[in-house]
Formats: structure tokens, sequence, C-alpha cells
């Protein structure tokens, strides 16, 4: 793995966040990982829990962008954190700090562990 396939991981989990269907997205997540969700104080801890969250956070048409990426990768562990930002079917946005931990898991590298918040005013 080298940074820029890891790079190319948001960018998958962007396009889930396309297809409308938390059951994709939280294919993306390894069976254990955990989120902490920017619009929720709930930490999620299972597939359902995640599904569920992103079943409300599509509801606003998302769609995300990378403003900022760090990318640091270990053996079979890969890490992503920085800034982006999501715009909205209302027109809104909001800008994010976000982690995305990685993990090889056979041949697909899972998310681990994904926290998300949103940026100070």
């Amino acid at each position: 793995m080298n940074k820029h396939s890891v790079t190319e991981l948001f960018e998958v989990w962007n396009q889930a966040l396309q297809t409308n269907e938390p059951k994709q997205i939280a294919s993306l997540y390894a069976e254990d990982a955990i989120l902490l969700p920017t619009v929720s104080k709930q930490v999620r801890h299972s597939h359902a829990e995640i599904e569920d969250y992103f079943l409300h956070f599509l509801a606003k048409g998302p769609n995300g962008e990378l403003v900022e990426s760090n990318v640091r990768v270990f053996d079979e562990l890969a890490i992503n954190s920085g800034i982006y930002e999501f715009s909205f079917k209302d027109g809104t946005n909001v800008a994010a700090r976000f982690t995305f931990v990685y993990q090889n898991q056979g041949n697909e590298w899972k998310i681990i562990e994904h926290h998300s918040s949103q940026m100070p005013a």
C-alpha cells in the first residue's frame, strides 16, 4: 500500500456515499470498526450502528472532498487524517477534521477507525 492508494480509499468511500446505500458504506468498515461521526453523539460499534448513522447522513445528500490529506503507512495499517468538506443537496457546506485508520484484512483494506469532527467556528 502506498500513499496514493490510501487516498484512493477515501474516493471509494465517497463514491459509496453517492450510492445512497448505507449497507454499501458499512461494508467498507471492518466488523469491529469504530465510527466517531460528525453529526451524532453516539459512537458506532457495529455495521448495524454504522448503517443507522449513514441512513440519516445520506438523507442530506452529502458529497465529500479532501481539503488536506496526511497519509502514513505502517505494514498492515494505514492512516489518512486531515480536513474534508461536504457539500449537501440543500446548498450548505461543512468542513470537518477526519482520521481514517485502515487495516489490511486478507486482500482488502477495511476502515477500522473513523473519527470526524466539525471544524470549530
